[in-house]
């Protein structure tokens, strides 16, 4: 038994935020059905590289699920969802605001017919507020929250960075959390609830030190100009001589005495207060006078809190994160084939066997299950 055994979950979401949430309900057990437009499906299915019948970044964020296709827009096709809203505990929608109400299918329509009902709504810029229908990606959420102006390089060199931090962080996790704390009310109360998930929202818990510089002193942090952004020798990205790059975060005073004597840091210069630009151009000097091999082996059993930047695949292969069993969980392709499964944030105690494969679903697949069970000319369901 999992946590979540027995709990039914309709996915009404597309691209990454909702699927991600949905998949880590699905890893503890849920029941998860993704509804998606006939023919096209979630846009992801499209996305490259292929793997097998759908894109690898669709397999990875839907292991485990169930797929229904039918035409939202159409009341007939939209009535056939009737008894699975009617019995379903999570709905979590992806739609511009008023986009499922045009449906019919909003929280106080489902609510009407369904109680207990926990709807999550991820969106961009909430229900609510001016900017509640504008359209965004990633990029444009940290840009929008003063996120991205912390950090991303020179204006004629700016740096995309690599994580989608708004989808996942903003996004994702957070509709997981309040799904939970809402089952959990749902409890104690009888009653579900409405959450309303704006990415933008939860992006500014990552500048809980810029919010309170700026608050407090009235000096808000700019480019790359505060001791997290890279604008001290403490914690900083330095190029070495053979292109690799050492992250050096030795903040702390014990780990900052260290760094400079591993480095040889002219003694003048350890007082990093006097002159900080002094300080970050010499250790910039230093660093770049040797391979990043020299730097590994300088650094390694020495607590300074430093590192070679690691390129994925050696991460992929690094024996830590193979026995903390990262990578042990696989997606099968339904023909033999298997590729690693998405690495969730869910504890071991509460996911299935690593050993269970399982499969990401064809458009449609389920439609006889959850669509026509109980009709007296309805085919057979397939078996699981």
């Amino acid at each position: 038994m999992r946590p979540l055994d027995g709990l039914l979950v309709l996915d009404f979401s597309t691209l990454l935020p909702g699927p991600l949430a949905t998949l880590m309900l699905a890893e503890c057990g849920a029941e998860v059905v993704k509804i998606e437009r006939p023919g096209r499906g979630d846009e992801m299915r499209g996305y490259a590289p292929k793997w097998g019948r759908d894109s690898a970044n669709f397999a990875l964020l839907n292991r485990g699920k169930k797929s229904v296709a039918l035409d939202l827009k159409d009341p007939a096709e939209r009535a056939r969802l009737a008894p699975l809203v009617a019995r379903a505990d999570v709905i979590v929608e992806q739609f511009r605001p008023g986009v499922m109400a045009r449906l019919g299918l909003d929280y106080e329509a489902v609510r009407a017919v369904n109680p207990g009902i926990v709807y999550c709504s991820v969106t961009g810029f909430g229900q609510t507020g001016p900017k509640r229908d504008e359209a965004g990606h990633d990029l444009n959420y940290i840009a929008d929250t003063g996120l991205l102006a912390l950090s991303m390089g020179r204006p004629e060199a700016a740096t995309v960075p690599p994580a989608l931090i708004a989808d996942i962080a903003g996004g994702a996790y957070p509709a997981v959390m309040n799904i939970m704390l809402g089952l959990q009310e749902r409890t104690r109360t009888g009653r579900g609830c409405h959450l309303d998930v704006a990415m933008t929202d939860n992006l500014f818990p990552f500048m809980y030190w810029a919010l309170g510089a700026g608050a407090a002193s009235g000096a808000w942090p700019g480019n790359g100009a505060d001791l997290v952004t890279g604008a001290t020798a403490r914690y900083h990205l330095y190029g070495t001589r053979d292109g690799r790059v050492v992250a050096a975060a030795p903040i702390e005073e014990k780990f900052w005495e260290t760094f400079c004597d591993i480095v040889g840091l002219d003694a003048p210069l350890r007082d990093d207060a006097a002159d900080p630009a002094a300080t970050l151009a010499r250790v910039r000097e230093i660093i770049a006078g040797e391979t990043a091999a020299t730097w590994a082996a300088r650094f390694a059993g020495r607590d300074c809190c430093c590192n070679v930047v690691t390129e994925l695949r050696e991460a992929f292969e690094d024996p830590h994160h193979r026995a903390r069993g990262l990578f042990d969980h696989r997606i099968a392709d339904g023909q033999g084939g298997s590729i690693v499964a998405c690495p969730v944030p869910v504890s071991p105690l509460f996911r299935g066997r690593p050993e269970e494969a399982r499969t990401s679903p064809a458009l449609g697949e389920h439609n006889a299950e959850y669509l026509d069970a109980g009709r007296p000319d309805a085919p057979e369901a397939p078996a699981g």
